[in-house]
């Protein structure tokens, strides 16, 4: 049973609230639009409850998201599981796109193969998705160069048989709400890491990957830079960091590498972790970078759901730029771009008695995050 005080902590998350006075309204798996902002506030996953929210920003989203609830190998008869991606692009939509099209496909691929869920299935799925983009890019590079320069961060979890598999590649971030019973609150515990230049570790794996390269991050306008480019260290797509013979034209100069390489500047393959679910684990948030340039750690456990943690955000946002809230609300997307980010999140509650049981009755859930249509909105 979940505490009094524990209820009163996240009673939001346990009960949501439901649509807005402008929002129109869906099933589970078509969700909600309310202007800039897609959302589905209350769903079933097989370990637990769900929520989802998606703001857009860019001109075109470039996060693209989802969640998959059910069979994660090929049959039905094997092991059942909750899957969720986050894809942060950038310099465009197509390489999220992309992997929210086949990632999750060779997931399944490859633990049906491995006849099971591991750490190695994971990392695998994620180099296979890479290598079936760079040879969309080396299909489409003569006729449409600029796919060589978009890409995408990549983090994934997967609730599989009581454990918990976290896979990151770039700066997207999952954070667990943790109840500490002896102080009768609910923790924030970081569970990944950001593959970005401004870290001084990712600084120095750079450096010990290219020895050789003394340009490999470059200090422009107080912002580290791969290369002088990109901040993330870490992605899927952004082939022309990846192989050379995309390092040329007809891809534009703005980015193209002075210098040729020989390995990827760039890599794919993501970290890994594995643990145990616990019974005080009580859910899991699961964001891009948006949210986490808004709010800390104990600030989006303290909320706790995906639409008020956007909206949260959102108002952090808007006190930055010394502007009302009601302002921001008033301008568009692609100008909003000014002023935050693409912003997606998708929150997991976890109930320990189904992690346990290994329960596979619950409903089949396959649910993507999608765009919100532009006109008043209350985001």
């Amino acid at each position: 049973m979940v505490s009094t005080t524990l209820r009163r902590i996240v009673s939001p998350c346990w009960k949501p609230s439901v649509e807005g006075e402008n929002s129109s309204r869906g099933g589970v798996g078509n969700g909600r639009v309310d202007g800039l902002l897609w959302y589905e506030d209350s769903g079933e996953h097989v370990a637990g409850e769900f929520s989802m929210a998606v703001i857009q920003a860019n001109n075109l989203l470039e996060d693209h998201s989802q969640l998959e609830s059910g069979p994660i190998s090929s049959f039905k008869s094997g092991p059942h599981g909750t899957f969720v991606g986050i894809y942060d692009g950038h310099g465009g939509p197509e390489t999220a796109r992309f992997i929210n099209k086949h990632l999750f496909s060779h997931i399944k691929k490859f633990t049906t193969e491995n006849h099971g869920m591991s750490a190695d299935v994971i990392n695998k799925a994620f180099l296979a998705t890479e290598e079936d983009f760079l040879n969309l890019v080396k299909e489409q590079f003569e006729t449409k160069p600029q796919i060589a320069s978009v890409g995408s961060c990549c983090l994934v979890g997967i609730i599989c048989s009581g454990l918990l598999y976290i896979a990151n590649a770039g700066d997207s971030r999952v954070v667990l709400g943790r109840l500490e019973k002896a102080f009768k609150e609910v923790k924030a515990v970081q569970l990944s890491s950001e593959h970005n230049a401004s870290f001084e570790s990712v600084r120095e794996e750079l450096r010990s990957f290219h020895p050789d390269d003394p340009q490999i991050v470059v200090l422009r306008h107080n912002v580290w830079r791969v290369k002088g480019i990109i901040q993330i260290s870490r992605s899927i797509g952004d082939a022309y960091l990846k192989k050379p013979e995309f390092n040329r034209e007809p891809l534009l100069p703005k980015f193209r590498v002075p210098n040729s390489f020989e390995k990827p500047i760039l890599q794919a393959e993501p970290a890994l972790s594995v643990q145990k679910l616990r019974p005080e684990d009580q859910f899991l948030i699961f964001a891009s970078d948006g949210l986490w340039e808004h709010l800390s750690n104990q600030e989006a456990v303290n909320i706790g759901i995906a639409r008020r943690l956007i909206k949260a955000a959102l108002r952090e946002a808007a006190k930055k730029r010394e502007m009302r809230y009601s302002d921001l609300k008033k301008i568009d997307r692609g100008v909003r771009r000014h002023f935050h980010d693409d912003i997606t999140v998708i929150v997991l509650f976890l109930d320990f008695h189904l992690i346990s049981n290994g329960s596979s009755c619950r409903p089949l859930v396959s649910i993507r995050g999608s765009a919100g249509v532009s006109g008043n909105s209350k985001y």
